[in-house]
């Protein structure tokens, strides 16, 4: 059942004149909704307008551009950063330029951000996925091997490692891209993401793309990489020609370190707290992360009818049956977290 409404959701929503908690979307620190955040942004709208109608690489540029990127490079371990308009724009963009004569191998449900054509699109088991890579990167006379997946799959709530790169064939020069949309801001050590969790070796160059928008609230995309990389991206018609992300709200995530901390503590104690006393055989998630899969597609209906939205629609596409889920986010209470479980039981 698709809800249309007229304001942007925090922990409650406005439905057909009546409120309901809202325990969906993909605002897992709720930075849209949050005063502090939001101060900030009116500043940076203030100094930078709502808009950057100009070219990065224009003979006018602006600051805060740079201090962003240097300050995102940081966050997550990695040596450079370089931000776009959305997530989808930096995972075209990075693919576009990568080798066409190398061998490519996508992961199951990889996100369409890293696909060349829909035939990029594959489904199937991550970990079967991976122990069949070895067999085939041996079949291919490619000596540069292009490896894409995600981090987790935000969707069914699992994790995924990538300590298994160790073991392919070290006689090929791999580039590892990992999709980190759902991870940024909350996985990794201090919400850093997947990068420092990537293995370090010599044969294997790893990037990560991601989306700004789901925990760290921002409408754009980065490129995580080494800096030859994003140097190299800086001249890709995707960034010359391709209009920047906003200045105000990069302004507004320079000045909100301690705000991403503080909201990261929050979310954990209300993942925490529903972890506990959620029923065990209902749903599947892992190690503190927000999401809740379910394969019982009704609870939404009984949720629904004690004024509690949930996330259920049909994935990937309208022909595919609803993928049900409960996202919890830092912006709930105790009592909120509280009436969920309650109306579980019922």
């Amino acid at each position: 059942m698709t809800l249309i409404v007229d304001e942007l959701p925090g922990r409650t929503v406005r439905v057909e004149n009546e409120t309901f908690l809202y325990f969906s979307g993909t605002s897992y620190l709720g930075m849209g909704r949050d005063p502090l955040f939001n101060r900030h942004l009116r500043e940076g709208i203030r100094r930078y307008g709502t808009n950057f109608s100009g070219s990065r690489i224009g003979n006018l540029q602006l600051a805060v551009y740079t201090e962003a990127e240097q300050q995102l490079a940081a966050f997550a371990g990695a040596e450079s950063a370089l931000t776009f308009s959305s997530g989808f724009l930096a995972g075209q963009a990075f693919i576009r330029q990568l080798p066409t004569d190398a061998a490519w191998f996508f992961a199951p449900r990889t996100h369409p951000a890293l696909w060349r054509t829909e035939q990029d699109n594959t489904d199937g088991d991550f970990t079967d996925w991976t122990q069949q890579l070895p067999a085939k990167i041996a079949r291919t006379d490619a000596q540069t091997v292009t490896l894409l997946a995600n981090s987790l799959d935000p969707l069914r709530a699992e994790n995924y490692r990538f300590d298994w790169v160790a073991q392919l064939p070290a006689d090929r020069h791999y580039i590892l891209v990992v999709d980190d949309s759902h991870g940024l801001g909350i996985t990794g050590t201090n919400g850093g993401g997947v990068f420092g969790q990537l293995p370090d070796l010599p044969h294997v160059e790893t990037v990560v793309t991601s989306s700004l928008g789901k925990a760290l609230g921002l409408p754009g995309g980065v490129v995580l990489a080494r800096a030859e990389r994003t140097e190299r991206l800086r001249h890709s018609p995707f960034f010359t020609a391709g209009s920047p992300m906003s200045p105000a709200h990069l302004h507004a995530y320079l000045q909100s370190a301690e705000l991403y901390e503080n909201l990261r503590k929050r979310l954990e104690k209300n993942v925490s707290a529903f972890a506990q006393q959620a029923p065990a055989h209902l749903f599947r998630s892992f190690g503190g992360y927000p999401v809740f899969y379910t394969a019982d597609n009704s609870l939404y209906k009984r949720l629904y009818g004690q004024k509690i939205l949930i996330s259920s629609f049909p994935y990937p596409s309208p022909r595919h049956p609803p993928i049900t889920r409960v996202v919890v986010s830092a912006l709930h209470k105790e009592g909120d977290i509280g009436k969920l479980l309650s109306g579980l039981r019922l």
